[in-house]
Formats: C-alpha cells, sequence, structure tokens
C-alpha cells in the first residue's frame, strides 16, 4: 500500500492531498476563487494543511512512503515554498521525493477532449502545454505570448478545452467554434494522486538534495 502525501503550491491554492494506492482520502485546500480578491498565504497554510490531512486520514508522517510535490511551472514564491517543504519531509523521513508537472495535474480536470492547460504569467503571456483526451502530453511547455491565431492547428481538428487562470486572456481573442473554456481553474493536489502512484510504482523519483523547481521564467510574484 503506497501511501503519498502531495503538495500543490505552484498558483494561489495552495492545496495538500492524502492519498493511498493513487487514491485521495483527505484533501485541504484554499479555493481561493470563492475569495477573489484573496492573498498569497501559501507559508501560513501549507503546514496546517499537512497535519490536518494527516488527521483526518489517521495516518502519521512515519507511515508515509513519499511526497509528491507540483514542480511548476508557476508562481517563484509558491513553488519555493512547496519545494523547500517536500525536500524537508523527505530528508527527515527518509522517504523519495516525486515531481509531477503543475499543467499535468491541472490538465486532468478535463475528460473527453484534447486540453490546453493555461496559468496566468502576466502580460498577454501564458504557461501552457497540450494533453490529449489520454493526459498524454503532445506539445511541450511554454511560455507564450497569446493571439488569435494560438493553438489553430489543435483547434482545425476538432473540440480543445482550454482550463486555468490564463484562460481568460485567449477567450478575449480567440473566435474558433472547436474552443471550449473552463475560467480561473486551479491545479489541485487531488489531481496528483495516480501520477504520484505510478511514479514511486516506476521509481521515478528525484534527487532530494539537487532538486529545483521547474520556473521556465525568471521570478514572477503572486
Amino acid at each position: 500500500m503506497a501511501t503519498i502525501l502531495c503538495i500543490e503550491t505552484a498558483t494561489k491554492n495552495c492545496s495538500v492531498a492524502l492519498c493511498v494506492n493513487g487514491n485521495v482520502i483527505a484533501l485541504e485546500q484554499d479555493n481561493p476563487n470563492n475569495e477573489p480578491d484573496k492573498g498569497f498565504s501559501h507559508a501560513e497554510k501549507l503546514q496546517a494543511y499537512i497535519t490536518q490531512v494527516l488527521t483526518q486520514g489517521n495516518i502519521s508522517k512515519s507511515d508515509l512512503d513519499a511526497i509528491a510535490v507540483s514542480k511548476g511551472p508557476g508562481s517563484y514564491t509558491g513553488l519555493r515554498i512547496g519545494v523547500s517543504t517536500a525536500k524537508g519531509l523527505c530528508y527527515a523521513l527518509d522517504i523519495p521525493l516525486i515531481a509531477i508537472s503543475t499543467l499535468s495535474s491541472l490538465a486532468r480536470q478535463v475528460t473527453g477532449s484534447l486540453v490546453v492547460p493555461m496559468l496566468d504569467a502576466r502580460r498577454m503571456e501564458v504557461y501552457s502545454a497540450v494533453f490529449s483526451s489520454e493526459m498524454e502530453q503532445i506539445r511541450e511547455i511554454q511560455a507564450q505570448i497569446i493571439t488569435q491565431d494560438s493553438f489553430k492547428t489543435y483547434l482545425d481538428r476538432g473540440q480543445v478545452t482550454f482550463i486555468g487562470d490564463g484562460v481568460e486572456k485567449f477567450e478575449a481573442v480567440c473566435t474558433h467554434p472547436n474552443a471550449v473554456f473552463i475560467k480561473n481553474a486551479l491545479p489541485s493536489a487531488s489531481q496528483m494522486a495516480e501520477v504520484a502512484a505510478h511514479k514511486l510504482s516506476a521509481n521515478q523519483t528525484q534527487d532530494v538534495a539537487y532538486f529545483e523547481p521547474y520556473y521556465l521564467k525568471d521570478f514572477i510574484s503572486l
């Protein structure tokens, strides 16, 4: 039985999930979309959320088999907080560290179509990637400037679902009939469970001493 603590701090949604065999058994998160003006509170919330999910799952830290953390792209500050916490737990407990793409987790909130997860990168830029309906990544992660012709190649083939807090920028310029928009969605630790379990079973873990978040571009503060 694989028991994994998943930590997602790449955006304003500070999120922690306790997962057993790829299933979420406890989840705590900010849900900042319910409070549009909510600030960045990861430093205050993360340790409390970890304690809460462990208590809810009746699991002690010594029972954990691994820590999974969102590796980015995303907020510089958020990623640093999440990764430093995850690495500290791995050192203290002598367990593996698993890194999961933030955009992959966001894409897993959608089923049944090609998916483009988008995170706000300020101005007219977004962090994005493209995933098939089977959650295979078919285009690399990019920091790109949005135009009306962005993703036209994929849209001309059929329905594409765009999801994330960067979607509003594209919706404002995109008139393609095959585009579906899910605005303001944020990555959650709840979508990390299945991937984390698979990576642990395949021994796809990180060197705790040298692992760094995937920033993609220079400092961005939320």
